[in-house]
């Protein structure tokens, strides 16, 4: 028999690392460019590749937790990141660089996507409030890292940093590898037929545009909120950056929330307070013209858009019980396009138009949301689907 304790723990682990991942990575782009003379296109390149990998790890961590558990999945999915951390720090050259990049994406999609599985297939209820305190694990490790590696900026090369993760990343592997975990749901055969049926639920193609919308989101406020400040608000970047945090903080506070307090309130008024909350965040941010309101619209909004992912999922797990992992795969993969798409659409719009569009997209995005809740949401009250 397992231990739920153990496994939610775990999975706060892997997400930690995933956070931790994320952010490392991007910050030693700089030592990077003057080790191997990279140029922005090259340094660019190493931003694309990676949410590739991550997209690549999402799509295919589904099929293969539902027919062979967890235990193989993860372990081999922090090796990935071990090894594409190790090679980054020790690459001599541009090509092989790309490789890592995307073994670093790979194995970390994985590791997000098969860690929400595991909560939710683990949590007999609640599993939004549970979904909601994994989140918070990535909160800290994205706030957390860009401390700890400025902490250690002066005392350790970029290449000792990278290796340190690294390692990391292959401790976590190995408690992976000790850990008992469900038994697969899939054991004789994978039900490529009720796999494919998925298409066909309503619901569950309504909830991944949702997360669509939902992940572009937080991807434009992550991306663009600095550019916003600086060339609109005219902020210094040291504040604008300050105000970023303020985001990734607001968001984790709120799940801390959702899962501990406010775990009584049902998907839809959740959701419901959400979006009135992301309505005020917006308003902030567009009618104020200092740092101050800004960082209140972007508190406002990382609480709003923090019970987005975890609800949905929720949702996700609790129709498909029996194949959670084939669901959260297809309804993330969704949403990660989404957040590309989105967030190549604004930089368009910046460029032709203006950075101050993007609490326009906001405002749409908003709408969109709505209008798919309501839809969501009065479907699955009507039909519930255990497969």
């Amino acid at each position: 028999m397992y231990s739920k304790s153990v496994i939610f723990w775990s999975s706060c682990a892997g997400m930690l690392l995933f956070g931790i991942a994320l952010i490392t990575l991007g910050s030693v782009v700089p030592d990077l460019r003057i080790k191997l003379q990279l140029d922005e296109i090259s340094s660019g390149a190493l931003f694309s590749i990676l949410p590739f990998g991550v997209l690549a790890g999402s799509m295919v961590f589904g099929p293969v937790v539902d027919k062979y558990s967890y235990r193989i999945l993860l372990s081999v999915s922090c090796v990935f990141m071990f090894a594409g951390f190790l090679g980054t720090a020790l690459a001599n050259s541009q090509g092989f660089l790309r490789i890592y990049a995307f073994l670093i994406g790979l194995g970390g999609g994985a590791v997000n996507g098969a860690t929400n599985a595991l909560v939710s297939d683990i949590s007999d209820k609640d599993k939004g409030a549970n979904l909601s305190l994994l989140g918070v694990s990535f909160g800290i490790g994205a706030l957390g890292m860009p401390l700890i590696l400025g902490l250690l900026r002066d005392i350790a090369s970029f290449e000792t940093i990278l290796i340190s993760v690294g390692i990391l990343t292959l401790a976590t592997g190995m408690l992976f590898m000790l850990i008992r975990f469900p038994a697969p749901k899939q054991p004789h055969g994978f039900p490529v037929a009720r796999s494919l049926g998925m298409l066909k639920d309503n619901v569950l193609i309504l909830i991944a545009f949702f997360l669509f919308m939902q992940s572009s989101f937080e991807g434009i406020m992550n991306n663009w909120t600095t550019t916003y400040l600086i060339d609109y608000l005219s902020v210094r970047q040291s504040m604008a950056l300050y105000a970023l945090s303020s985001f990734v903080a607001g968001m984790a506070f709120m799940r801390i929330l959702i899962g501990t307090v406010l775990k009584s309130l049902t998907e839809m008024k959740l959701l419901f307070y959400s979006f009135i909350i992301i309505l005020a965040g917006l308003i902030f941010l567009r009618t104020g013209n200092s740092i101050v309101p800004a960082i209140a619209g972007l508190v406002l909004l990382g609480a709003g858009l923090a019970a987005g992912f975890p609800v949905m999922l929720g949702v996700t797990g609790a129709r498909y019980a029996e194949l959670s992992g084939t669901a959260f795969s297809l309804v993330l993969f969704i949403a990660l396009i989404g957040n590309m798409i989105v967030n190549y659409g604004m930089g368009v719009i910046a460029r032709n138009y203006g950075i101050q569009y993007l609490t326009i997209v906001g405002f749409a995005q908003l709408i969109i949301m709505i209008i798919l809740y309501i839809f969501i949401f009065g479907k699955n009250n009507k039909r519930k689907i255990n497969t």
